[in-house]
C-alpha cells in the first residue's frame, strides 16, 4: 500500500491511498476506526447480506442442483469475508517489522469477536429471549412474567440440533490447540510445521464445515419450518373470522376472550372441555392451506407446544385463551396495524405468512423459475463483488487507524482491536440475534443462537487460517500462544456448556458475560507474569 508522508502537522501521519484523513490524536484515530467499522457495517449489510439473498432466491439453497451447492457453499465464507480480509491487511502491510507490529491487530480482531459473540451477544440473547420457566425445565413461549432478576425462573430453551450446531464449533477449534503445541510442549514457540499443519487444517475444516451446511441446511430448513408454521397459526385465525364467530379482536386492539372461547368449544367437538391431539388434526384438515405442504402432524406438535403450559398432552380452556392472546398479540406486531382491528387484519397477517413461506419454500429437487434468472444472477453477484470491494479497500486504512490509536492511548493494539472491532464488525450479527430472541420463542432463540455459533466457527477457521498462513509466508516471529489460548478456552468452555442442554436459566447469561474480562485478564497474567509474550 502507498503511504505519503502529510506535513500539515507537527507530528506527521500517513494518508492510505494518499487521500484518505489520518491523524496522530486518540480521538481523531478513534473516530476513523467507527467510521470505517460502520462502513464495513453497512456494506455487509447492503451488498453481501442483499447479494446472498438474492442469489439463494434465484438459485436455491441445500440440494438444489450444482449451482445451488456452489451457492450455499460459498455463502457462510462471504460473512467472513470483511474479517478475514482485516487479518490479511494487518499482515500484509509495509516492511517485515511492520507487519510484526500490526498482525497483533488480526489477532485482536480475531479474539475479540469470537469472544464477544460467545458471552456479550450470547448473554444478551439469553437476556433478551428470557421467558418463565415451567414446571418441566422448559421456557413457556411469549410469557415473561418473573422480572429482570429472577435467575432461577425464567431463561430460555432452543432446540437439539442447536446443540449439535455448537458442538460442532467446539470440534472446530483443534487448528487452535496444533498451534499451540509448541508451547505446551515446551518447544520454541513458532515452531513452522505446527503453523503450517495448523493452517492447511483450519482452510479443510472451513471447507468442510460449508459442505456440511450444503448436505444438512440444518438453519435454512428451519427457517422455512418456522415461516409453515407461522402461516398455520395464521389460518387457524383466518378459519375462526370465516366462521363468523365474531372479530378476535376488540376496537381497542385487546383480544375478544369471548369469541377465543366460541372458538374453543367449536374445536371440542366431544365436548369434555379438553382439546386432544386428535380434535386439533381435523381442525387443521378442515382448514384450506391452498398448496401449501407440511407435516399436519408436527403441525399438531408444534401447536401443543405452543399451548400446553401443563404438560398433560391436552389443551384446556384456559391454555387456549391464553395461547391464543399470545398468537394474536404476535399477529398486531407482525402486521403493525392501526386503528379499528376487523377481518382485513387477520386477512393481512395471513398473506403476509404466506409471502414469508414462499420466499423459503424451495423444493430439495427443483427450484421455482424466476423471471429473468440470469439477470438477476448477475445483479446479485455484483452486489457480492461490491460488498467484497469495498471491505478489501479500506481493510489497509482501518487497521493503520487502531495501530495509530493503539499508539496514541500507549495501549497494545491488540486490546485496542479486541475492544473496538468487535463493536462495529459484528453490529450486524447482534441487531439479528437480539431481533430474533425478543419474540421470546423457543424456535426464534435456536435460530438465533444457531446462527452465533455458525458465524463463530466459519470466522474462527477463515481468519485463523489466514492469519497463520501470513505468519508462515512473511516468516513472522511468533508471539500470539496467550492469544490462541483464550479463544480456545471460551469456544471450549461455552461449546461444552451449550452442547449438552437445551434449557437455559438466566443466571446462564453472567456466565457468558463473566468470560469476556476473564479471558482480557488471562492474556494480561500470560503475558505479563509468566512471560509468554
Amino acid at each position: 500500500m502507498n503511504h505519503i508522508r502529510s506535513s500539515s502537522t507537527a507530528e506527521t501521519c500517513a494518508q492510505t491511498y494518499s487521500f484518505l484523513p489520518c491523524t496522530t490524536t486518540a480521538l481523531g484515530n478513534l473516530f476513523l476506526v467507527l467510521a470505517y467499522g460502520f462502513l464495513n457495517y453497512k456494506v455487509r449489510v447492503t451488498f453481501l447480506t442483499a447479494g446472498s439473498d438474492l442469489l439463494l432466491e434465484t438459485i436455491g439453497p441445500g440440494y438444489a442442483g450444482g449451482h445451488g451447492h456452489v451457492v450455499t457453499l460459498l455463502l457462510p465464507m462471504l460473512g467472513a469475508l470483511p474479517d478475514a480480509l482485516l487479518v490479511l491487511a494487518s499482515g500484509l502491510s509495509g516492511s517485515g517489522e511492520k507487519a510484526q507490529n500490526q498482525v497483533l491487530v488480526g489477532m485482536g480482531l480475531l479474539a475479540g469477536s469470537t469472544i464477544f459473540l460467545l458471552t456479550v451477544v450470547w448473554g444478551t440473547c439469553v437476556f433478551a429471549g428470557k421467558c418463565d420457566i415451567g414446571p418441566n425445565g422448559v421456557a413457556i413461549d411469549s410469557k415473561d412474567t418473573k422480572g429482570w432478576f429472577r435467575f432461577t425462573g425464567s431463561g430460555i430453551s432452543t432446540d437439539n440440533e442447536t446443540s449439535w450446531t455448537a458442538r460442532i464449533m467446539a470440534i472446530c477449534v483443534i487448528p487452535f490447540a496444533i498451534a499451540l503445541f509448541p508451547k505446551m510442549l515446551r518447544i520454541q514457540p513458532g515452531h513452522r510445521l505446527p503453523i503450517l499443519l495448523a493452517t492447511i487444517i483450519s482452510f479443510f475444516l472451513a471447507l468442510s464445515y460449508c459442505l456440511f451446511q450444503i448436505y444438512l441446511p440444518w438453519i435454512q430448513r428451519r427457517r422455512l419450518a418456522f415461516a409453515k408454521h407461522r402461516h398455520v397459526i395464521s389460518g387457524i385465525l383466518q378459519h375462526a373470522q370465516m366462521q363468523a364467530l365474531g372479530h378476535l379482536l376488540n376496537d381497542d386492539g385487546t383480544p375478544n376472550e369471548n369469541v377465543i372461547r366460541k372458538l374453543f368449544y367449536k374445536i371440542d367437538n366431544d365436548d369434555n372441555h379438553d382439546l386432544s391431539r386428535a380434535e386439533l388434526h381435523a381442525l387443521i384438515i378442515g382448514i384450506n392451506f391452498e398448496e401449501l405442504d407440511f407435516d399436519k402432524n408436527d403441525a399438531v406438535d408444534k401447536i401443543m407446544d405452543d399451548f400446553d403450559t401443563s404438560g398433560n398432552d391436552t389443551i384446556d380452556e384456559g391454555e387456549f385463551v391464553e395461547g391464543m392472546k399470545i398468537w394474536l398479540n404476535e399477529a398486531k406486531r407482525k402486521v403493525q396495524a392501526s386503528g379499528a382491528y376487523t377481518n382485513k387484519f387477520i386477512n393481512d397477517y395471513h398473506e403476509r405468512t404466506r409471502e414469508e413461506h414462499d420466499q423459503l419454500a424451495v423444493s430439495d429437487e427443483e427450484v421455482e423459475p424466476v423471471e429473468n434468472p440470469g439477470r438477476m444472477i448477475v445483479k446479485a453477484v455484483g452486489l457480492m463483488l461490491v460488498g467484497a470491494a469495498i471491505p478489501a479497500a479500506f481493510a489497509d486504512p482501518l487497521v493503520d487507524a487502531i495501530y495509530s490509536l493503539s499508539k496514541a492511548t500507549h495501549v497494545s493494539s491488540f486490546f485496542v482491536s479486541f475492544v473496538v472491532l468487535p463493536l462495529v464488525n459484528n453490529s450486524s450479527e447482534v441487531v439479528s440475534a437480539v431481533r430474533s430472541m425478543r419474540k421470546k420463542r423457543r424456535r426464534s432463540a435456536s435460530l438465533a443462537l444457531s446462527e452465533v455459533y455458525c458465524v463463530v466457527t466459519v470466522n474462527n477457521l477463515m481468519c485463523l487460517g489466514m492469519f497463520l498462513a501470513l505468519v508462515y509466508a512473511r516468516d513472522i516471529t511468533w508471539d500470539f500462544s496467550s492469544e490462541l489460548l483464550i479463544i480456545l478456552l471460551v469456544c471450549v468452555v461455552m461449546g461444552l456448556f451449550t452442547s449438552f442442554r437445551t434449557n437455559f436459566p438466566l443466571w446462564t447469561c453472567l456466565v457468558a458475560y463473566s468470560l469476556y474480562p476473564l479471558s482480557l485478564v488471562l492474556v494480561h497474567i500470560l503475558d505479563s507474569v509468566f512471560h509468554w509474550s
